[in-house]
């Protein structure tokens, strides 16, 4: 069952904030795991000589563990963050004035 939020979300609230990204987290782990076991499946069954696949998943876990240690050690959700009120990008082009016809 999806985890339900009785408020408008909102990233300037903090306990959204924190829900997200142990949501992506969570996304992370489980995409490491079926690429992995996939991966290896077919590296046990065909017997494959892929020396590659050992630095996939140890490379793909180091960031794992890095994102684990993000979320859940150095993140700080207490503040509220600061939206700019400008909005980002290009200024839309003004359309040219139509000058009567002579």
């Amino acid at each position: 069952m999806p985890p339900r939020w009785s408020r408008i979300p909102d990233r300037k609230d903090a306990d959204y904030r924190q829900l997200d990204d142990r949501m992506t987290f969570a996304t992370h782990v489980a995409l490491f795991a079926a690429a992995n076991s996939g991966m290896w499946f077919f590296r046990i069954l065909q017997k494959a000589d892929w020396s590659w696949s050992v630095w996939v998943t140890g490379a793909w876990a180091s960031v794992l563990v890095a994102h684990a240690i993000y979320i859940f050690a150095i993140a700080d959700y207490s503040e509220p963050v600061v939206a700019t009120s400008q909005p980002k990008g290009f200024k839309p082009k003004e359309k040219p004035s139509k000058s009567p016809k002579r």
